[in-house]
């Protein structure tokens, strides 16, 4: 059972090691996306001028009249003093040849007050890698390695690691089962309790030589960490493959709440739904929602999703946007055409399986438990990849010496065969 599960262990960790070292790499990094990204770009982020803020509904309109091939996907209302004002736009239909433009960029950023342009640049851009796309760019590598569209699918990448850590998650408890006492004989042999047999596999020897202090590193860093491993791993499956196989199996064992979004069937990806009542309309019907419900936030962003004909408006202030830990905030979804509303989410209410599901995302960022959350979650990045390596050299330097044996064994066979 043991040389079985220490094969599988190493096939398993194989497979996964590559993937895992940029993933850990990339996640220890991404943990704070905003903070590097606004230190790379203050020309796109920092605004000084003076004066009272143009309503950032009219701010979209502005966009729309300069950019025509797109439109404004998403907002916020109200931005940090200091900020420039950000849009996320989406190409429009080419009337032409019935398909979108091809999207030179999906964020503008305005001055919210003089209303100037500042910048655009494409989100997740592969190549050039500059100031302003290296942190999208490795935000998009983190959870979908940029593999491109192909068979008109664009979702390779999501799929593909996320069953890397389907495998991850396997491995975690093969691992863990590699690192218990072999076996019972040699307890009663020495006179070992169970526990102090398995003691030493928490240590790391650091005078035990090169070889062993890698092994002992491999062992002790997934153990101490093993928990943490498990966490990540899981919810890296569940965030890859939600609609896939994570939500149809919750579905299944427990009571979901199904999303607005997940009742209703999109259009295809070239066939956007052009809304009948615009950011302004909605913003109105918001506000009013909001203070029937007695929730006292102001509202804090819209978001038209266009495959599905259906605003989505979040209630937070102003900067309060990367908050709530992680989970997201209140939020309204309205019709496109008639202004009703779809539905609510609420963070941290619902059925025990709609808490579950919400806490995938902040549990995966750390953004659970606030600062601290992200510190521990870019220390678990390095460890996952240092985890990877460290069983990369073990299984190298077993080939290397399996090799080094057969050479002997065949230099030892030479003279006994010549005479």
């Amino acid at each position: 059972m043991r040389a079985f599960m220490l094969r599988l262990h190493r096939y398993m960790g194989l497979t996964i090691a590559v993937f895992l070292v940029i993933t850990g790499v990339t996640g220890a990094i991404i943990s704070w996306d905003h903070e590097l990204d606004e230190w790379l770009n203050p020309h796109l982020n920092e605004t000084h001028t003076k004066g009272t803020p143009i309503a950032a509904t009219e701010l979209a309109a502005m966009v729309e009249k300069e950019f025509p091939k797109v439109e404004v996907t998403y907002f916020e209302l109200a931005p940090e003093p200091g900020h420039s004002q950000y849009f996320w736009v989406a190409p429009r239909v080419n009337p032409e040849t019935g398909h979108l433009y091809k999207p030179e960029f999906n964020q503008v950023y305005v001055d919210p007050v003089s209303g100037e342009i500042m910048g655009k640049r494409l989100w997740g851009q592969v190549w050039p890698i500059t100031g302003e796309t290296f942190m999208s760019f490795l935000y998009k590598l983190h959870f979908s390695l940029h593999i491109p569209e192909f068979f008109d699918i664009d979702h390779w990448g999501l799929w593909l690691l996320g069953v890397i850590a389907l495998i991850w998650t396997f491995d975690c408890f093969v691992g863990f089962y590699l690192t218990l006492p072999r076996n019972k004989g040699r307890e009663r042999k020495n006179g070992r309790g169970w526990m102090s047999r398995w003691a030493p596999a928490w240590k790391i020897r650091r005078t035990a030589g090169p070889i062993r202090f890698n092994f002992d590193l491999h062992r002790a860093l997934g153990l101490w960490t093993w928990l943490l491993l498990f966490i990540i791993a899981f919810t890296a499956f569940s965030l890859n493959l939600y609609r896939e196989v994570f939500y149809p199996v919750m579905s299944m064992v427990s009571d979901v709440t199904p999303s607005p979004l997940e009742e209703r069937v999109p259009n295809d990806h070239d066939e956007p739904i052009t809304p009948t009542l615009t950011f302004s309309d909605i913003e109105t019907l918001a506000r009013t929602e909001g203070d029937a419900i007695g929730w006292t936030q102001p509202v804090g962003s819209i978001w038209y999703a266009r495959e599905w004909g259906m605003y989505r408006v979040e209630y937070f202030a102003g900067g309060d946007s990367h908050g709530a830990g992680g989970v997201g905030h209140e939020a309204l979804f309205f019709d496109g055409h008639t202004g009703e509303v779809l539905g609510d989410f609420v963070p941290w209410e619902g059925t025990a399986a709609d808490i579950f599901v919400q806490a995938q995302f902040p549990l995966h960022s750390g953004r659970i438990l606030g600062l601290p959350g992200r510190i521990l979650i870019s220390i678990m990045g390095i460890v996952v990849a240092a985890l990877s390596i460290t069983g990369v050299v073990i299984w190298w330097r077993k080939v290397k010496a399996k090799e080094k044996r057969i050479a002997q064994m065949q230099a030892e066979a030479r003279p006994a065969t010549a005479s």
